[in-house]
């Protein structure tokens, strides 16, 4: 279904390929992983697919791309829309209408799709999506996980033959994500639909794929099986790492394997005492705020304290309210009830630059906030507005996102690569108290170790950071309390282990597989080292 022979690619202006001597088919009716570090060629990868590289982006492209048996370099993008769906890591940038029902619908009309069949298959999908309730909604007031889900919805209306898919799942909470992949499974099952997935958070995709693509960041592709590609290699999902720590052959790649291989390792370790939640000054105390947008309330009185050298996971289903509390708390938003104090201020009344030193904010949409030419720019300018001393954004970037090219422009960098400049831009103007709203989109595993350092060094500085995510696995390692919410209000609230071991939907695979007592691989790790000593 899919061929490259030789494929090279080179960005203008820079000097190293991003691809390099690329040979792979891909059959019909597979489902793929392609897994590599942030920036290493991904996307790139996924875009030669149906042309997009290089008819959109620029560049060079040496060798030769087919599919179903078309060569993509002999005709533009367009002509492939009745074979290929493309869903990007940015859905807010590919809608060209205004509600969830006009955007199902788009694709279809622009391939001259009968209305009957039109209605029929817009119907399908909103009940296969779970989506129904927002038929009439507005695109711009979804939010980020609602948005993915129509990105994919609007693409799986127009039936194409091949699935191209770039982080589908990194803004779905876990049962939407679960929900997600298991349409994507029927597809490829049920009609042969060949499915091309880019994918951090490989814990979720595992289970599903047929097999491993890796691009090593070097120019260089490698595929085979699950088993085979993640016995190597530099990223893998915690159930994987748990099977290299403790010597499972062959690896496990479902919570189900590796609960039948775990007998005896649950019989050698002894839960540890509960570490102990960190206690601080009360920085940021929000009271009875509400958020409503028209007719909808989106926060529904919340109250929370946030406390220096806290880590807090706010967490929920899509829509339930978490980035509006964010906004809200930060000042930029709207808050039509409740209070919000930081230092006895209030972060609203403020100027944006002043209520930036009170509170920062990464945003889902990382690149809202980039407007400059090049990173360095990015850099320079965040100094100077926060009054940093120079190259203090620069190394906080370097810490999460190293040899990123100072000269590039920011929307050429990946979606990572956008996150860390932003992360890099907010932290130069040391807000006591940091809100970062989903902010491992787009990373990596490696990427999110140094997320994880970074926020370990704001809260030991005596800053309150906030983590509002689906990431489980990164809330089990990085948070001491987790809020939960559900419709705009709170539902749960309480130590890390008491809210993420005993949720079936929200427990890390660590967890799924040795009981509630554990929920990282280096607690594990760490009570292996006790007993051999």
């Amino acid at each position: 279904m899919i061929e490259w022979r030789q494929v090279a690619f080179w960005y203008h202006g820079r000097p190293d390929p991003v691809l390099a001597g690329v040979d792979l088919t891909i059959g019909e009716g597979e489902l793929v992983l392609v897994a590599g570090r942030t920036g290493s060629g991904k996307s790139t990868l996924l875009g030669t697919v149906n042309g997009l590289v290089p008819h959109f982006t620029g560049g060079h492209l040496d060798g030769v791309v087919t599919v179903d048996g078309v060569m993509t370099r002999s005709r533009p993008p367009r002509e492939f829309a009745h074979l290929v769906g493309v869903v990007g890591q940015d859905p807010l940038a590919g809608f060209v209408t205004d509600t969830v029902e006009e955007e199902l619908a788009y694709g279809m009309e622009q391939l001259g799709v009968s209305p009957q069949v039109m209605r029929r298959r817009v119907e399908e999908t909103l009940d296969l999506l779970g989506i129904a309730d927002l038929r009439r909604r507005a695109l711009r007031n979804l939010s980020g996980g609602q948005q993915q889900r129509v990105a994919i919805g609007s693409v799986l209306t127009t039936h194409p033959k091949v699935l191209v898919l770039d982080e589908p799942t990194s803004a779905l909470d876990p049962t939407a994500a679960e929900d997600v992949l298991a349409t994507l499974a029927r597809l490829v099952q049920d009609l042969g639909t060949t499915v091309l997935m880019a994918e951090h958070r490989m814990e979720r995709v595992v289970p599903f794929a047929d097999r491993v693509v890796y691009v090593s960041g070097d120019g260089g592709v490698v595929d085979g099986t699950p088993a085979e590609i993640l016995r190597d290699t530099p990223i893998a999902p915690p159930i994987v790492e748990l099977g290299r720590l403790v010597g499972w052959d062959p690896l496990p790649l479902s919570v189900r394997d590796a609960r039948r291989r775990a007998t005896t390792l649950r019989a050698d370790l002894t839960p540890s005492s509960p570490r102990p939640a960190p206690t601080g000054g009360t920085l940021l105390t929000g009271s009875g705020v509400v958020v409503r947008y028209g007719p909808t309330v989106a926060v529904r009185g919340v109250s929370l304290d946030l406390h220096a050298g806290v880590v807090l996971a706010l967490m929920g289903r899509n829509g339930s309210g978490k980035s509006s509390l964010l906004w809200a708390l930060q000042g930029s938003g709207p808050r039509q009830g409740g209070t919000v104090r930081v230092g006895g201020a209030d972060p609203g009344a403020q100027t944006s630059a002043q209520a930036r030193k009170l509170v920062g904010l990464v945003p889902q949409t990382a690149s809202d906030l980039l407007y400059l030419e090049t990173v360095a720019d990015e850099c320079a300018a965040a100094d100077l507005e926060s009054g940093a001393p120079p190259g203090t954004s620069r190394t906080l970037l370097d810490r999460l996102a190293p040899d990123i090219d100072p000269d590039r422009h920011p929307r050429d960098l990946s979606e990572g690569q956008r996150l860390a400049l932003v992360l890099a831009v907010q932290l130069s103007a040391a807000p006591r108290v940091v809100l970062l709203d989903e902010p491992t989109r787009g990373l990596d595993y490696t990427a999110k170790d140094a997320l994880a350092r970074v926020i370990g060094a704001l809260t030991a500085e005596g800053r309150a950071v906030v983590v509002a995510t689906h990431d489980v696995e990164f809330v089990a390692r990085i948070a001491d309390r987790v809020v939960v919410m559900a419709e705009g209000e709170v539902v749960s609230d309480g130590p890390t282990a008491e809210v993420l071991g005993g949720s079936p939907a929200f427990a890390p695979q660590v967890a799924k597989v040795l009981g509630p007592d554990w929920l990282t691989v280096d607690e594990v790790r760490a009570a292996l080292a006790g007993v051999a000593r």
